[in-house]
């Protein structure tokens, strides 16, 4: 290449790229490929049978109908106050209620170990990310979808609800709790 040439589009590059592959460079682009259908084949598989993906209840579900089902849910289950938020306590085998909205997840949840509960959750503006510390579970809350789980907590201990989805100003303040306690308590 001669000193100052510039390399674009148009010019054909210098060297022999045009030659045909040789032996190793198409058993290794075979390799990549097999490769790429297997684990193109394995993503449904491990969907409905590794267990990692909570398939869960959908439903569509507006913004005011839901808010209206947690304050209904605050206002039968209300054991308390924490900083102004309530604390509720559903019965086990209840369907359970958290909003998420600006900047809060409402309301505090308590729970009791080894029961059964559907967590129900929803946003009542924007886009909100689930994130339950330290566990790794993480969902996308979205306003106008009810999304349900059925979970049953194996461990006491108190855990908080972060927003992993960018929702504003006060996002880092939008920290939420579930507490967990012993099965009795």
């Amino acid at each position: 290449m001669a000193k100052g040439r510039m390399q674009s589009g148009i010019l054909s590059p210098p060297g022999v790229w045009w030659t045909p592959a040789n032996k190793q460079e198409k058993l290794w682009v075979t390799i990549a490929f097999v490769w790429c259908m297997i684990l193109f084949a394995m993503m449904p598989f491990w969907h409905l049978k590794g267990g990692q993906n909570p398939t869960g209840i959908r439903a569509r579900v507006t913004p005011e109908a839901f808010t209206e089902r947690v304050n209904q849910f605050v206002a039968d289950y209300k054991v308390g106050d924490e900083m102004g938020i309530p604390v509720v306590a559903p019965p086990p085998g209840s369907d359970v209620y958290l909003l998420g909205r600006m900047w809060q997840w409402y309301p505090v949840v308590k729970l009791q170990e080894g029961a059964d509960y559907t967590l129900h959750l929803s946003s009542a503006d924007l886009n909100h990310g689930f994130s339950l510390f330290p566990l790794n579970i993480n969902i996308q809350v979205l306003p106008g979808y009810d999304y349900g789980l059925r979970i049953t907590p194996n461990e006491a201990g108190d855990f908080r609800i972060i927003c992993n989805e960018f929702c504003g100003i006060g996002h880092h303040l939008m920290v939420g709790k579930i507490i967990v306690e012993k099965g009795g308590a």
